[in-house]
């Protein structure tokens, strides 16, 4: 830690990105507390940052060329959001700050640790900095939930307006009303196709996730009778769940942390009666070895947003499966000030010596890469 410690946010790689861990109003509070923040300049229309370079280097961050974080001072923290470049396999020599998605045995997470430790840099997973009570300081969860939901509706939208193509690429909207101006017209014209409001089941609805979930179809129109909310008291039974095939749309909105049996499976579908056309996996869990969806094990992306399976007779329609695993960035302004606030409190503590969320992130990556030995 440091007294006076040096930010660089770098600039994102994932397509489709558009999201900020540190917004310009969390950069001008932390520059004002003695921070130092290099961001990166980010202009790339696929991954470019939903706010300009001016925005920061108007609140005092110095602008720096894209992809220069390697060349940053040893003791920079380099803060981000998703993966870094895929073609770089070489040691990480700075602490990174971002989510690692390496802490849960998903593919690829003993490479990754090993670079950090080859480097001697470090990872402080955003996914796994916790209170006291274990509860994620910050976390993108509502608004994942919240963007998820409107995928799937319209997903279900699409099909029924009678289109048989794959439902088209995603792209960001620059607010939440431009998203409803888009989405209004096009509901309503389904329901009268449909002769109905679809049905929905959202799996973990009392958490942050789900209830993004429940507030997005409350706010496009569906009935509260037609959203089935389920949590833990639905599911103590243990899957699977033949319910989940009464429903047009499943969103698993769930954090998976231990093995649980699955919740639905491919065999499933080939129910004769089945509802169900529409699989969203918001927890996106693809390459978890105890993933509860077991046929949504390959990511979906913004310019490929499903992919379909269809009953092993050919008879009966067929299920589109959403696995896109950064939803938010579909409002990416409304996610990162969201983010972006509720990081800042621990953000700050970096000028302290053993703040207690900071120091638990170190000892969680030290634990990490001795199991990735």
């Amino acid at each position: 830690m440091s007294s006076s410690p040096h930010l660089w946010l770098r600039a994102e790689v994932k397509p489709s990105e558009h999201r900020a861990a540190l917004t310009p109003t969390a950069c001008k509070e932390l520059i004002n507390l003695g921070f130092k923040i290099s961001v990166e300049s980010s202009t790339d229309p696929k991954t470019k940052r939903c706010y300009s370079d001016e925005d920061y280097k108007s609140v005092g961050c110095d602008i720096v060329a894209k992809g220069s974080w390697p060349s940053a001072p040893r003791d920079t923290y380099i803060v981000g959001l998703k993966e870094l470049p895929e073609e770089d396999t070489s040691p990480l020599t700075h602490k990174h700050i971002y989510f690692g998605h390496c802490y849960k045995g998903q593919g690829g997470w003993r490479e990754l640790l090993r670079r950090f430790k080859s480097g001697d840099g470090m990872l402080l997973d955003m996914e796994f900095l916790i209170d006291a009570d274990g509860r994620r300081v910050a976390a993108f969860g509502y608004m994942a939930g919240y963007t998820g939901a409107f995928v799937g509706l319209d997903v279900w939208i699409f099909h029924q307006l009678g289109n048989a193509t794959a439902y088209p690429p995603l792209n960001a909207y620059p607010n939440e009303e431009e998203l409803f101006n888009y989405l209004k017209p096009r509901f309503d014209e389904a329901k009268v196709a449909c002769g109905r409001a679809p049905t929905v089941l959202v799996m973990g609805a009392l958490g942050r996730c789900g209830t993004g979930a429940c507030d997005f179809f409350v706010k496009a129109g569906i009935p509260e009778g037609n959203i089935k909310r389920w949590d833990l008291e639905e599911t103590k039974k243990g899957g699977p769940f033949p319910e989940i095939l009464d429903v047009d749309i499943f969103v698993n909105c769930i954090y998976l942390s231990k093995p649980i049996p699955p919740f639905v499976t491919q065999e499933m579908l080939d129910s004769e009666n089945r509802a169900l056309s529409v699989v969203v996996d918001v927890s996106c869990d693809t390459s978890n070895p105890h993933n509860p969806i077991p046929f949504a094990d390959k990511n979906t992306t913004f310019d490929e947003p499903t992919f379909t399976i269809n009953p092993k007779d050919g008879s009966g329609k067929p299920v589109h499966v959403v696995t896109i695993d950064h939803l938010p960035t579909l409002l990416p302004k409304e996610s990162s000030d969201r983010y972006a606030a509720d990081l800042l409190p621990t953000m700050q503590g970096l000028k302290e010596e053993g703040h207690p969320v900071w120091a638990r992130a170190i000892e969680l990556y030290h634990k990490k890469v001795e199991e990735a030995q």
